[in-house]
């Protein structure tokens, strides 16, 4: 055993100062130190026997963690000959605890396996066609280019390469990727697909990975093995820059950015936090009322809150354990922020008085202490387990809005924007509402976001959103293409994340004008995914007008109302019911309803030209062609031809009422075309 050299004071605190980083955060960036956020998981769990590293720089650190866990000097030393070890990549730290575990890190990854300890500290990259798979950094290279792969998928191709002289049976994949847990064979036979996809590979091809019937996989390619040793493959590779340990959960991995300088020496450490996008804490909402038996319902909202919050996509949602270490503490939101390395607080309070209770919640953001939002929700009291569930699901679905839209102008001002920042533009233009334009506006940054990142699930399905919205409103001529494009881009985000909520959502949009059975069904299965998705409700609704149904289209917009009463897209959800009830022959509701859409959102020209047909078939000429006018103002090139040109379905009532639709707007003046 070798004694440290750097057990100073000075080094002491620095390396004090970067595991209490560490308790926060997965990320982080250190030219000389850069082993510390590799070690994160392994350093929070309980049961630390030993912490032990050939990297001396890290003599400091493993001195304070060693502190922390109450290790004797004989077992925080720099060279362990046995124990269950966890590895730190490259940097061979080993942790030993007294149950299995094993970690193994690297630049841009991470992953965990229990149960089984980590081979090996060198960089091994396999060659295969213009592919490089280098197993250390986690990464997969086309050329120069990185190729975004999910973890699970790189732990299949990491094995199928590995054991690529025999054939490969489905347990193994199993045992080896998911650990011995029960997985369908669909959910194989995606990451396989998946897998050949990222490296060019098809099913029908099989040029790389080839099934064999009955008996496995095999990786077939021609494969040349590089080894590095770890000191060059760290200044090879790792440069200057950042470790980030990306767990099978992408959206719950929390990032920060530091800088130590000088631990060696004895100098203190500064860090710079860079903060995820959508990372937010939901504080233990204050219960006004000073009835302890209000608690339970005040701590109810908080934890509902929080998961709900945890399914808005690419969120980093901060545990309700750690968030409950904050309750009854008058504690400054900026350093809530700084703590957690989150960028938004939410905080809120419960108040009850007589038979009426009022719920009251505040977005702050948390770098500049400013009021981003703020809402009051106040209701007789009823069932309270239903209260809950409807004050949840209206403040996720205003939040997810809410914060899309700070983040959009977050990424407007940046002058080097990445394709995250593209997404959240896009979106707060498709938000905006379905016009020509904005549609335009949208596409072109989602666009943009898939040129830097084709594998970005968030922008295929905005895409996807965006190309439903155009044919859906017969923006163009061409609306058969754009409902083709969403369907590709929205097939394509569920190849890559099968159970993306919003994915299946518009996937069920695009299906409802072509088959509403299996429209309905997709957004069934998103529900099923994220019951708050209210958008998902409304299209089940028009899916049932499709269908000739349309008596039940109202019930469903009232749930997607309740679910998020002032959702950007209520205009669409109101003009549906207008729809509807011009179908039924109910026009004096259809003009109430579309009136409603109008007021909701003035810009889309669709409910304009059907609110023409509703008051031209209720005898108000003047106000039909009024409406028809507007709608043309906004849409010059709309034409009776073009909306006759769709039919979702051969129902008899469907296509009556949507001939009622036709003879209405041809009344008020809609153009032949």
């Amino acid at each position: 055993m070798r004694k440290s050299d750097h057990g100073s004071a000075g080094g002491d605190e620095a390396a004090a100062g970067i595991f209490n980083a560490m308790t926060t955060s997965h990320r982080v960036s250190v030219p000389r130190m850069r082993v510390v956020g590799a070690l994160l998981p392994a350093l929070r769990r309980p049961g630390l026997r030993s912490i032990s590293s050939r990297c001396s720089a890290c003599c400091a650190l493993r001195q304070v963690v060693g502190r922390a866990h109450g290790l004797s000097p004989e077992q925080n030393c720099l060279y362990p000959e046995d124990g269950t070890k966890a590895w730190a990549g490259a940097f061979d730290i080993r942790l030993t605890f007294s149950s299995p575990v094993a970690y193994s890190c690297g630049a841009t990854g991470a992953r965990h396996r229990r149960g089984k300890v980590a081979q090996g500290i060198a960089s091994l990259r396999y060659r295969f066609e213009e592919y490089a798979f280098d197993t250390d950094l986690r990464e997969l290279y086309r050329g120069a280019d990185v190729v975004s792969v999910a973890p699970q998928v790189f732990d299949l191709l990491d094995y199928l390469i590995r054991n690529r002289e025999r054939v490969v049976s489905k347990d193994d994949l199993i045992n080896a990727v998911w650990n011995g847990r029960v997985v369908s064979d669909a959910a194989l036979t995606t990451r396989l697909n998946v897998a050949r996809s990222v490296i060019g590979d098809s099913g029908e091809q099989q040029r790389l990975i080839k099934t064999l019937p009955r008996k496995g996989f095999r990786f077939v390619g021609t494969v040349q093995e590089v080894r590095r040793s770890a000191d060059a493959a760290l200044t090879a590779e790792f440069g200057e820059q950042s470790l980030n340990i990306a767990g099978s959960d992408r959206s719950n991995v929390a990032a920060i950015d530091g800088l130590v300088s000088g631990a060696r020496n004895g100098a203190t450490m500064s860090l710079s936090p860079a903060k995820p996008r959508l990372s937010i804490v939901v504080l233990p909402f204050a219960n006004f009322g000073g009835d302890p038996e209000q608690d339970y319902f005040v701590d109810g909202v908080t934890e509902s809150l929080t998961t709900d919050l945890s399914r808005i996509s690419g969120s980093f949602v901060i545990g309700r354990h750690t968030a409950f270490t904050y309750r009854g503490k008058a504690a400054d939101l900026k350093n809530i922020g700084r703590e957690l390395n989150v960028r938004y607080v939410l905080e809120g309070s419960v108040q009850r008085g007589g038979n009426r209770l009022r719920v009251n919640a505040q977005l702050v953001d948390a770098e500049t202490g400013n009021h981003l939002w703020a809402e009051r929700f106040e209701k007789p009291v009823a069932d309270l387990f239903d209260m809950q569930d409807e004050i949840v699901s209206r403040l996720a679905n205003t939040l997810n809005a809410q914060l899309i839209e700070v983040e959009a102008r977050r990424a407007q001002r940046s002058t080097d924007p990445d394709a995250m920042d593209l997404y959240f533009q896009g979106w707060a233009l498709e938000n905006n509402g379905t016009t020509a334009e904005y549609m335009r506006q949208a596409l072109a940054f989602f666009d943009r976001a898939l040129a830097l990142d084709p594998d970005n699930i968030e922008a295929l399905v905005g895409s996807a959103r965006v190309e439903a919205a155009i044919g859906a409103n017969l923006i163009t001529d061409d609306w058969k293409a754009h409902l083709a494009a969403a369907e590709a881009a929205s097939t394509r985000a569920l190849s890559l994340a099968p159970n993306h909520a919003r994915a299946h959502s518009v996937l069920g949009l695009v299906q409802s004008f072509t088959n509403p059975v299996q429209g309905i069904a997709a957004c069934e299965r998103a529900l099923a995914l994220d019951h708050n998705l209210a958008d998902a409700h409304a299209f089940i609704g028009l899916a049932k007008v499709f269908l000739g149904r349309s008596e039940e289209t109202e019930a469903h917009i009232s749930e997607a109302l309740r679910l998020s009463p002032r959702d950007s897209s209520a205009y669409r959800w109101f003009m549906f019911v207008g729809i509807a009830k011009l179908h039924l022959g109910a026009d004096v509701e259809a003009v109430a309803w579309l009136r409603r859409s109008i007021e909701a959102n003035r810009n889309p020209p669709l409910p304009h030209f059907i609110l023409a047909a509703a008051l031209s078939l209720l005898g108000s000429l003047d106000e039909a062609r009024a409406a028809a006018q507007a709608g043309l103002v906004l849409n010059p090139t709309f034409t009776l031809r073009r909306y006759r040109a769709r039919a979702a379905s051969n129902s008899g009532a469907y296509l009556a009422g949507r001939e009622r639709a036709f003879e209405g707007m041809r009344i008020a003046g809609v153009p032949e075309g």
